[in-house]
């Protein structure tokens, strides 16, 4: 028997009716179900309610703004985060994206461009192959003492317990991890992690190489799985194993 398809959830959080509540009704109208939010703390809530796939979030709000909340998703979950923002700056971007956000998209925005993005993240992160039913054999690697399961981008620890990551720091391990023993130059880096259009920077690959660390090392000040080639860029020195599907 064919399994119901469901489509991916997608949760808006902005404090302006008259941008929310037609961004809604437009993503419905492409297949996607929507939650909607008027601020954080009713985001946190919807989020610990329900199994949401994708998160447009806005960076202004009242109270806890946008980027702590982003901050706090890249944390303690893997769920991707596409930010809406009226900052044109450069330097507010990068804040956006080493907060742990996916991508972004500037206001005012066109809603096309917006479904094109959520759809080809939502693709790529396999949310949509999980809706048609399309299954693939789980793809896992071992190293050291951590699981990598590629299709859940779930990273496990010796016990078997999940360790957050946000989507960047996913891309970033999955990278590191299927080109283990080599050394990739952030260029390289940036280009391999590039998430559709969104624009990545020296210092964000930095600072998720910073970020993994401390969640892999056992002392991130003397790393000994992911290092530093000086001038280079980083390697992925573990001893990886592709596990049997």
């Amino acid at each position: 028997m064919n399994q119901p398809v469901h489509p991916s959830r997608i949760l808006v959080v902005d404090d302006h009716a008259d941008i929310r509540d037609p961004l809604a009704a437009y993503l419905r109208r492409h297949d996607l179900d929507v939650l909607t939010a008027a601020d954080a703390a009713c985001a946190r809530t919807l989020l610990r309610q329900h199994q949401v796939d994708l998160v447009v979030l806005d960076i202004m709000l009242p109270g806890e703004d946008g980027l702590s909340l982003c901050r706090h998703l890249a944390s303690t979950t893997a769920t991707p985060v596409i930010l809406l923002t009226a900052m044109a700056d450069q330097a507010d971007r990068v804040a956006g994206l080493e907060m742990g956000a996916d991508d972004y998209v500037v206001k005012p925005f066109d809603p096309r461009e917006l479904v094109a993005r959520i759809k080809g993240m939502l693709r790529r992160l396999g949310q949509l192959g999980r809706a048609a039913g399309n299954w693939r054999a789980p793809r896992s690697y071992s190293f050291a003492h951590w699981t990598l399961d590629m299709d859940r981008r779930e990273l496990r620890d010796a016990n078997g317990e999940p360790v957050a990551l946000s989507g960047a720091e996913f891309r970033l391990l999955s990278v590191l991890v299927e080109r283990a023993g080599t050394v990739l130059s952030r260029d390289e880096l940036l280009d391999l992690t590039r998430d559709g259009d969104v624009q990545n920077f020296d210092r964000s690959i930095d600072s998720q190489v910073s970020r993994l660390r401390k969640k892999l090392e056992s002392d991130p000040r003397k790393p000994r799985l992911l290092k530093t080639s000086w001038g280079d860029g980083y390697v992925f020195t573990a001893d990886v194993k592709a596990l049997a599907s």
